[in-house]
């Protein structure tokens, strides 16, 4: 396994996920107080980073906040962009994905707000950044995110933590990367188990609130790396026409929440009596619990591993190679 970039990056995360929170915690950070809303921005991965980003800062600070494609705040910005004060934080692995770059320039340009800039490589958008978070530990050599995405992920729930005023989380978030590595090496079998099975076809991918971002983020995964078809839904949504295409060769994933883990856990045994295969991922009492006793809007990094593992064998097992997904690049750059 050690032969693929993408296993290594995966199984040594937790380093990058250490030095995310140290950056944030030594660095100078902006004031929720100060701007009347936050966006957040990204492409592809990182867009769907700023879904999880934007609903967890909403959660923690009480302040509206919304993620937008960093494409759709070039080209569309009069339905995203208001007179009021903004905070824009621009997410991007590379640091020079095209439509990211020329958004905050335009943003920049027209004096909307501040920009914080939370990448892996010190490139062009940092130097355009007020505040500027750099966590280097998450570079990878291979196409699809998955430590440059978590660490990122640790990174930006660090910052709506400390903008919220909740050092108390910060400090608890210290624990990740202990618990993480913990998770890796106890379900590393059980990714292998689910992933490799190929009578499975579709996969779908149930997360709610601060964790409906990360739904996405792990259907792009099994998307990118095995070419399966696979999709991501909010759990109560699922029922309205998506069960439809649940069977035998079904795997509806939940990302469990602790706070609404009674309807959530009702939707999943639904999909397992119409003969889909559940697994479920959760602190405690589920195929895949993390037992962290961190609280539970700082800890939502921990149900990624395992996902991108069960991608990763699976697009072995299918003959593919996971460091090089069909038809994609690392960076993605335009001629505008």
């Amino acid at each position: 396994m050690e032969t693929y970039h993408t296993y290594n990056e995966i199984k040594s995360q937790t380093q990058a996920w250490a030095q995310a929170l140290n950056i944030v915690n030594a660095s100078p950070l902006p004031k929720a107080a100060d701007y009347d809303q936050a966006l957040f921005t990204g492409c592809g991965s990182t867009y769907y980073l700023s879904l999880a980003a934007a609903a967890l800062y909403t959660e923690l600070t009480g302040r509206p906040a919304h993620a937008v494609p960093g494409g759709e705040l070039l080209l569309n910005p009069q339905t995203v962009l208001t007179n009021q004060k903004i905070l824009l934080v621009a997410i991007s692995r590379s640091g020079t994905t095209t439509e990211t770059v020329k958004a905050v320039e335009k943003f920049k340009t027209e004096k909307r707000g501040d920009v914080a800039v939370i990448t892996n490589y010190d490139e062009i958008l940092s130097r355009m950044a007020n505040f500027n978070f750099v966590i280097d530990k998450g570079q990878e050599q291979s196409v699809a995110q998955t430590r440059s995405f978590a660490s990122m992920y640790v990174a930006v729930t660090a910052l709506c933590a400390k903008m919220a005023g909740r050092e108390e989380l910060v400090k608890e978030m210290g624990k990740l990367p202990e618990v993480g590595n913990w998770v890796i090496g106890n379900y590393e079998s059980y990714a292998k188990s689910i992933g490799e099975n190929l009578s499975f076809d579709r996969f779908y991918f149930l997360g709610s609130g601060i964790r409906y971002g990360l739904a996405c983020e792990v259907n792009l995964k099994m998307k990118e790396m095995t070419l399966t078809h696979s999709e991501p839904f909010h759990f109560l949504e699922f029922r309205h026409g998506p069960m439809s295409m649940v069977g035998a060769s079904t795997v509806v994933c939940g990302l469990l929440s602790a706070v609404n883990r009674q309807h959530e856990a009702k939707v999943l045994s639904e999909m397992k009596m119409l003969g889909g295969t559940v697994t479920a991922i959760a602190e405690s009492e589920a195929d895949v619990c993390f037992e962290s006793h961190i609280p539970e809007s700082v800890r939502s990094v921990l149900y990624l591993p395992v996902i991108q593992l069960m991608a990763f064998y699976r697009s072995l097992a299918k003959g593919l190679n996971p460091d090089r997904p069909t038809n994609l690049t690392a960076v993605v750059k335009l001629d505008f």
